[in-house]
């Protein structure tokens, strides 16, 4: 597994955050050395698929990056006549993930490069956005989250995996010194950990979890709950 190195070169220093190539590259490393819990979210979701996919349907992972999510559905699925959609709008992400998928007797991964923004989800038993959201402008949220619902399964499993802003400032601020000792302790410099932070800005935003919530409900969804945390990041169960 290649190492992050991306933000200790100095060329990096106040260019925003992209998906691109070198990006692509690292991801995985990245992924285990920033954010808290991933490993257990991904099992939590091969758990859910178990539990929630039916025979014929459809799963997506939407922003899809490499498709962990969407290999932890297929290796889970055992219901006859199921298709994954992994849908990602980086080309190099894409890429690299239609390598790592493969070609495989089982499930069927389709992998797509598109805006899934402009995707339509229908006979969906279970969807994925695993830190994808937080991407997205505040503006479109809404109206994906209601398109998501309305393509999905009666019965069917919602799994919305976030950073998220707590409320209160003072939580706000312990759970982001937490998070950068997470980081320290995965080997990232402060120079490291700082350079990213700003690359980040106005690249991702969180939002708090009453707000994803609140979403949730005006979309349609008629249970939502959290079901994984660690620090400011959290894991959301929707059901249609």
């Amino acid at each position: 597994m290649a190492k992050d190195k991306i933000y200790a070169d100095e060329r990096r220093a106040g260019a925003p955050f992209e998906f691109n190539a070198e990006v692509a590259a690292v991801f995985p490393d990245m992924l285990e050395r920033s954010i808290p819990g991933y490993a257990m979210t991904i099992d939590a979701i091969a758990a859910l698929a178990r539990r929630f996919v039916t025979g014929g349907s459809h799963c997506y992972d939407l922003g899809c990056s490499l498709g962990a999510a969407a290999l932890a559905m297929r290796d889970s699925i055992s219901e006859p006549g199921c298709r994954i959609f992994a849908i990602d709008n980086s080309a190099a992400m894409v890429e690299r993930c239609r390598s790592i998928v493969g070609s495989t007797e089982q499930v069927e991964i389709s992998v797509q490069q598109r805006d899934i923004r402009e995707i339509v989800v229908e006979n969906a038993s279970m969807v994925v956005m695993n830190y994808t959201l937080q991407f997205l402008p505040v503006a479109d949220r809404d109206d994906l989250l209601r398109r998501i619902c309305s393509g999905m399964l009666p019965g069917g499993v919602f799994v919305l995996s976030e950073k998220v802003r707590d409320d209160d400032d003072r939580i706000e601020a312990l759970l982001v010194d937490l998070h950068h000792g997470f980081k320290r302790r995965n080997a990232y410099s402060e120079l490291e950990i700082s350079r990213k932070r700003a690359a980040l800005e106005d690249v991702l935003i969180p939002e708090s979890i009453a707000t994803h919530r609140r979403r949730l409900a005006a979309a349609g969804f008629r249970h939502v709950g959290i079901w994984l945390r660690h620090y400011n990041f959290v894991s959301i169960v929707a059901l249609r």
